[in-house]
């Protein structure tokens, strides 16, 4: 049986340039996604340039420089998309390079297995190299993969040795007898995210959401400073017994976890377990996430369900956004035609807090944002740009200055809560702006 799974490896083996020759014009091709983009394929595929015509890329976060949009200035072989800007992706969005694809985070999977996302033609994905028993694992981008490889034509693995294998939950392998053509790529570091630096006001906000946790509490931190700066302050606390059901694993839940402040005791699913969908950070996270029984990766449409999230009792949600309007209206991905990051799970994790018994959505942003050296205030009177979360979605907001419960407030009574927490420099503003739309009543409190 084994000798039938090892020679059933090298019938498939091949280069890199062999096989990115299946690529055909008018082709999808799908790759893994953050930490683990496809690198060696997507050097060969780019390569082919001028070779093949109007090749479509999919791809999520791509954390290393994509290759094949940088080598097409003129997008006449590649054309690159992708649900989630990385930084990367930003810069190769400001030349015309990248185009971006809306998409509530948990709905990936069934949008490619019912026809709502384009077909993959072929798939490549980045894993371990293969066990004994067939299995080639997604390391840390388990995600939509899976239902990706199910639809596919065409399976490529690009594996490498340095690689974490994360364990499952589900659908974090793909087997032998699914995949068509195999890459050995040379071993390789991960990514490194290193921890973002703190900022004041980052602590202060922090401060405040740790007064809304209680011991037993279940966590999702979005990515950023202020996630981690929670983290970094729970350990510091009293809390207690804490679980975790986040899209992301990040070193603040391995810190957490080594300290002994999360234990998934009181979990209702997957207790005991640190469950996410996607890691990234630094060497010491891929460490920790390797062949670790605790950590269980899923994929997305089971850790972003709101109905899988709000299974656990006290779930605490806290992600970051760029502005927030008057009417409770929150940006997260854009601030006018500048596209910075996407939709994510953010409005997955607000609508599954909200009905955890005891949950509770943290929208958290810092009151100021510095444009060629002008301050601008966050908390404006319209969201320029894309609304993230609905106003009806929309449960705490916090800044430096305070933190506001949205939910059952009247138009007026959200406008007077922003208002109170936005910087003192625009709250005069703020309310003849409030006054101007009719969302301010006579009676509303001076700020």
């Amino acid at each position: 049986m084994r000798k039938t799974i090892w020679d059933e490896y090298r019938n498939k083996l091949r280069t890199a340039d062999e096989a990115v020759k299946v690529v055909k014009s008018g082709d999808w091709v799908y790759y893994s996604h953050f930490a683990m983009t496809p690198v060696t394929l997507d050097k060969a595929l780019a390569r082919r340039v001028g070779e093949i015509t109007d090749v479509k890329i999919s791809l999520s976060n791509g954390m290393h420089p994509v290759q094949i949009a940088a080598c097409d200035p003129e997008r006449k072989t590649f054309t690159y998309n992708t649900t989630f800007y990385s930084k990367s992706d930003r810069n190769l969005a400001k030349q015309g390079l990248a185009f971006f694809i809306p998409a509530n985070y948990h709905e990936q999977p069934w949008r490619l297995r019912n026809g709502f996302s384009p077909k993959p033609n072929v798939v490549m994905v980045k894993t371990t190299p293969m066990d004994n028993n067939g299995l080639f694992n997604f390391g840390t981008s388990n995600s939509y993969i899976k239902a990706a490889t199910e639809v596919a034509d065409i399976v490529i693995v690009e594996t490498n040795e340095g690689v974490p294998r994360c364990l499952g939950g589900h659908s974090e392998n793909i087997h032998i007898s699914d995949v068509d053509y195999i890459v050995e790529a040379e071993k390789a570091p991960m990514i490194v995210v290193p921890k973002p630096k703190v900022s004041p006001e980052e602590v202060k906000m922090a401060e405040l959401i740790i007064e809304e946790i209680r011991d037993g509490a279940c966590l999702q931190l979005g990515i950023g400073g202020l996630p981690n700066t929670v983290g970094s302050l729970i350990a510091e606390s009293d809390l207690k017994d804490l679980g975790m059901h986040s899209e992301m694993m990040c070193d603040a839940f391995m810190d957490l976890y080594d300290q002994g402040k999360i234990t998934g005791r009181y979990k209702y699913t997957d207790r005991n377990k640190m469950i996410y969908t996607f890691a990234m950070g630094t060497p010491e996270l891929y460490e920790f996430l390797d062949d670790n029984p605790v950590c269980a990766s899923y994929p997305v449409d089971y850790t972003n369900t709101a109905e899988h999230i709000a299974g656990n009792d006290n779930m605490i949600s806290i992600n970051n956004a760029l502005q927030v309007d008057l009417y409770g209206q929150v940006a997260s991905e854009a601030i006018g035609d500048r596209h910075i990051s996407g939709s994510g799970g953010q409005g997955d994790f607000v609508v599954g807090a909200a009905k955890s018994r005891g949950g509770k959505a943290f929208i958290c942003l810092r009151s100021t944002r510095q444009v060629g050296g002008k301050t601008l205030s966050r908390i404006v009177p319209d969201v320029h740009g894309i609304v993230s979360v609905p106003r009806a979605w929309a449960f705490y907001v916090v800044t430096e200055y305070g933190k506001v419960c949205l939910k059952g407030k009247s138009s007026w009574g959200i406008a007077e809560d922003l208002i109170s927490i936005a910087h003192p420099d625009f709250q005069d503003e703020l309310v003849k702006a409030a006054e101007a739309k009719g969302i301010w009543r006579k009676s509303n409190k001076t700020v």
